[in-house]
């Protein structure tokens, strides 16, 4: 496949140091990286989750509910794209963040023709606050920013190398899948990405990819075709 836009789904946690929300190296890396595919003519889409800062599902705060902790994340994912966005920009690259309302002053408002007409004029756009309503995760929000931008792929950096068909991390006979369909993915409730997310790109025919962000140079060589990882599509 030849790559004019993508969308890169990073969670929180591949900004993180051992023990620190932040890593000045990994968000440096990170940047850097950005720039090498803007020099390359492809245009980029980032959606930055927040669980180094902060995961609804897990807060564990009884009195709090749902929508409110969703809501707290979101605002969350916006302090992590402020974040990147200064890295983006000390790396010499053109960024702005996005999201569903405007969050003076650190972004603006999501419109469609807007967000086009930066990222050809060279702008790694960074979208925040989710998809700006409860109960949807950082993943479905990847999906729709990807469809929405017509992004030729999804790329979802992670921890693992690809998904598998059980933990890796626990079982060592666990067994990286190559390439899946979304049926699969569906049918087999692989969890790598939540089912509306995956269900979303499967109705559009967007292609996914699923790889090791930890070494955020895999990002270039997964444009290339060289990165080992899970390609997920209609059909192969």
């Amino acid at each position: 496949m030849k790559f004019t836009r993508i969308l890169l789904k990073l969670s929180g946690e591949a900004l993180m140091g051992e023990g620190e929300q932040f890593s000045h190296a990994k968000l440096t890396k990170i940047s850097q990286v950005m720039g090498k595919l803007t020099e390359q003519g492809i245009q980029v889409g980032i959606v930055v989750g927040a669980g180094n800062i902060f995961r609804a599902r897990s807060a564990n705060l009884e009195i709090v509910d749902r929508v409110t902790a969703d809501n707290v994340g979101m605002l969350a994912t916006i302090m992590n794209a402020s974040i990147l966005r200064d890295y983006l920009r000390g790396e010499g690259m053109k960024s702005k963040i996005l999201s569903p309302r405007e969050v003076r002053p650190l972004t603006s408002a999501f419109a469609r023709d807007n967000a086009l007409q930066l990222m050809k004029s060279g702008h790694v756009l960074i979208f925040a606050g989710g998809t700006g309503n409860p109960y949807f995760t950082t993943d479905s929000a990847a999906s729709l920013r990807a469809l929405e931008i017509s992004a030729d792929a999804l790329m979802k950096g992670t921890q693992v190398d690809g998904i598998y068909d059980k933990d890796p991390n626990k079982y060592s006979d666990a067994k990286r899948y190559e390439r899946l369909t979304y049926d699969e993915v569906i049918a087999q409730r692989l969890g790598v990405m939540d089912l509306t997310a995956v269900t979303l790109c499967s109705e559009q025919g967007l292609p996914m990819f699923v790889f090791d962000i930890s070494d955020p140079e895999n990002l270039l060589r997964a444009v290339k075709g060289e990165q080992k990882g899970t390609w997920i599509k209609k059909e192969f």
